[in-house]
């Protein structure tokens, strides 16, 4: 897949995306990198310590999040935006579900849009995507936690993000999924999700994991936010162990670290020990 001018492994690697909010309220960093040039030298750090993409976001969406108009998320993230592809030389995503936003974000310059809403709140995103032939991020999310068959219903939301995509004209290999860790679903919902995240190669398109520093792990180690690394670095080597092509976080150099190590093991069989065994009981 080609984000921007580069090429991801979407069947090998685990690549990591970046989070850089520019806002005063989100849940981990709000108000840190409001101005784009603190912005600009985030983004610096974040592609030393080995971030592939850099996720821009200029609205909260946490729980209880205040909601800001169009043009005042326009005017948040474009300088951001423009600021970052005139001097680095990384893919930036926007994180929004409007399409005034989008619009004014892929005028900046901008590479992948990533919408928590899967196209189903504003639909007007799925035309920007497809007139601009960009690759996108469908997140699983719904109003509200009322499920009877919990993930047969979650692939069912997520069925219609896919269709809403195909019917605006979005390439399918331009199409990834985030099962949505942290929206719409409760602890235990969430648990359910990172248990059985091999479950959604069932739709066959590159998947994200975004569990950074979320409640789901803080309620699970009874953590503040900034003491959540240790959590979100287990849901990290889960997601290379179930074959996720890129985990949105904001400890870069941790969860590299992580990624890299996980993948040492899975690649190891230098000596064809595995081979040999099987070789042995045939």
């Amino acid at each position: 897949m080609k984000i921007g001018s580069k090429e991801f492994d979407t069947v090998n690697e685990t690549y990591i995306m970046g989070i850089l909010n520019i806002t005063p309220d989100s849940f981990s960093d709000g108000g840190k990198y409001y101005k784009p040039e603190s912005a600009l030298v985030r983004a610096k750090w974040m592609m030393e310590e080995g971030a592939s993409i850099i996720d821009i976001g200029g609205e909260s969406t946490r729980p209880g999040h205040t909601p800001i108009s169009d043009q005042e998320e326009i005017e948040r993230i474009v300088p951001v935006i423009e600021k970052i592809k005139a001097n680095l030389d990384v893919p930036v995503s926007v994180d929004t579900y409007k399409s005034a936003v989008a619009k004014a974000a892929v005028e900046a310059g901008v590479d992948l849009i990533n919408d928590v809403w899967g196209l189903k709140h504003d639909e007007g995103v799925a035309e920007v995507i497809a007139q601009h032939d960009l690759p996108c991020i469908l997140m699983h999310n719904r109003e509200n936690t009322d499920y009877e068959d919990f993930m047969k219903e979650v692939f069912q939301d997520m069925e219609q993000s896919i269709s809403i995509a195909r019917k605006a004209g979005i390439a399918e290999d331009k199409i990834i999924l985030d099962p949505g860790i942290g929206f719409a679903k409760t602890y235990d919902m969430c648990l359910e999700v990172l248990k059985y995240l091999e479950d959604f190669h069932r739709f066959g398109y590159p998947l994200l994991l975004g569990s950074s520093r979320k409640s789901v792990i803080g309620n699970a180690l009874n953590l503040p936010v900034m003491e959540r690394v240790e959590g979100t670095l287990v849901t990290t080597v889960m997601a290379v162990m179930k074959r996720y092509t890129f985990v949105r976080v904001h400890d870069i150099k941790e969860n590299l670290r992580a990624i890299k190590m996980t993948q040492a093991i899975l690649q190891s069989d230098s000596f064809g020990f595995h081979g040999m065994m099987q070789t042995m009981t045939e």
